[in-house]
């Protein structure tokens, strides 16, 4: 296929989901689990899911491992149309998490492996960024390698920085250089003030998400908000992911800011509705 005109750089990992009635207390005890599921994470894997599912096409740059679990990531991304996945295969494992839910949305993540990342850019990925209109940094050592060559690329940049505190050296050089950021309001107490001085730092486009209350953006307009769409919530993992992506696709089609975030809405459903990152995911196995 043609390179796509989109490069998302990040995270691509292989996950347990355990879901509880509650997360445990820091005390030994026994809990039993109500349902288990091992799927595909990753923010930037949910990201390229769900721009496939609104028939985006985009280049995914991501670390993967030479363990079986890394076949299984590649394995179920290779199920999005329209991705283009450019793998750096490290030698050793891939990430993997284990995620302890609850219905109520509250999340534990246990790191169980990382993956030894490559020690600079694929020459391929760079060649990609320098081509893209737009590209999408996601926080992590593939986003961290390409964001030299993506400030250089000329393209529109954009980021998700999840539970920034507005202070986390890792997530500044990200948060500097983009024009469009994304996060969550798990890491501030005042998300608008955060928001208001990420504009200030030099972003044209600041947009937190913020679970069922749904979400705000802060431009050079002014404010938006835009309610959480009505759903029967199966798993809240990847819900964030699918808002960027709907919200993305809205804004290349040329829609205004409100009417991002209502598209950005509508996605996020299709997360919440299954297990998986993605509808995508549901039709077959993955493991």
């Amino acid at each position: 296929m043609n390179a796509p005109r989109t490069v998302v750089a990040g995270p691509a990992t292989w996950n347990t989901m355990v879901r509880l009635d509650h997360l445990p207390e820091p005390r030994p005890h026994a809990v039993f689990a109500r349902g288990t599921v091992r799927t595909l994470g990753g923010t930037s894997a949910g990201k390229v899911l769900h721009l496939a599912d609104l028939g985006a096409a985009c280049t995914l740059v991501a670390d993967v491992g030479t363990d079986p679990e890394g076949d299984l990531i590649l394995a179920a991304l290779d199920r999005a149309k329209g991705v283009e996945v450019l793998a750096r295969r490290a030698p050793g494992p891939s990430e993997q998490h284990l995620n302890l839910m609850t219905d109520a949305g509250e999340r534990l993540s246990i790191y169980l492996a990382t993956t030894t990342a490559s020690p600079g850019p694929d020459a391929v990925a760079v060649a990609r960024v320098a081509d893209a209109e737009h590209v999408v940094l996601d926080l992590g050592a593939a986003g961290l390698s390409l964001l030299p060559a993506a400030v250089a690329s000329g393209a529109t940049l954009w980021t998700d920085l999840h539970d920034y505190d507005g202070v986390a050296e890792f997530h500044r050089p990200f948060a500097e250089a983009c024009s469009h950021v994304f996060l969550n309001d798990d890491g501030t107490d005042d998300h608008r003030a955060l928001m208001s001085d990420l504009l200030d730092r030099g972003a044209r486009t600041v947009v937190c998400t913020l679970g069922a209350d749904g979400a705000v953006a802060r431009t050079a307009e002014g404010w938006f908000e835009c309610p959480a769409e009505p759903v029967d919530v199966v798993d809240t993992n990847g819900a964030g992911d699918a808002f960027f992506a709907g919200f993305f696709t809205a804004h290349l089609a040329g829609a205004g800011t409100a009417d991002c975030l209502r598209a950005g809405a509508r996605q996020a459903t299709r997360a919440l509705t299954t297990a998986h990152l993605s509808p995508i995911l549901d039709e077959h196995p993955l493991s």
